[in-house]
């Protein structure tokens, strides 16, 4: 079974950066798509990001397109998530999920613990 653990979060300004990790306890490059969701109090979980198995493509949300980019490195089985310009909207738990085959926007297989991500005025 997959574990997955996510890091990175914390409290930013609005405006400001994190950047995400997720480090796989295996490796899944090429068996997996690796999803980024989140989740905000009261909320419902939404999709964020994603990468394909072979890293050869890439998926956002629109409400972080062109603010936020998914990439990993296969040496430390990690994908990362970049978030720039963050808003008080961005605020949530921040999971990292593995997809089997083809990446979702609604579920996954194997789910880390979750991060939290504060972006403060």
């Amino acid at each position: 079974q997959v574990q997955l653990e996510e890091s990175g979060g914390g409290l930013v300004q609005a405006g400001g950066s994190l950047r995400l990790s997720c480090a796989a306890s295996e490796r899944i490059f090429g068996k997996y798509a690796v999803n980024w969701f989140r989740q905000a109090s009261g909320k419902e979980r939404e999709f964020v990001a994603a990468i394909s198995r072979s890293g050869g493509s890439t998926y956002y949300a629109d409400s972080v397109k062109g603010r936020f980019t998914i990439s990993r490195d296969i040496a430390k089985n990690t994908v990362y998530l970049q978030m720039n310009r963050l808003t008080l909207g961005d605020t949530a738990i921040y999971y990292c999920a593995a997809s089997v085959g083809t990446y979702s926007r609604s579920n996954a297989d194997y789910w880390g613990q979750g991060t939290q991500v504060t972006v403060s005025s």
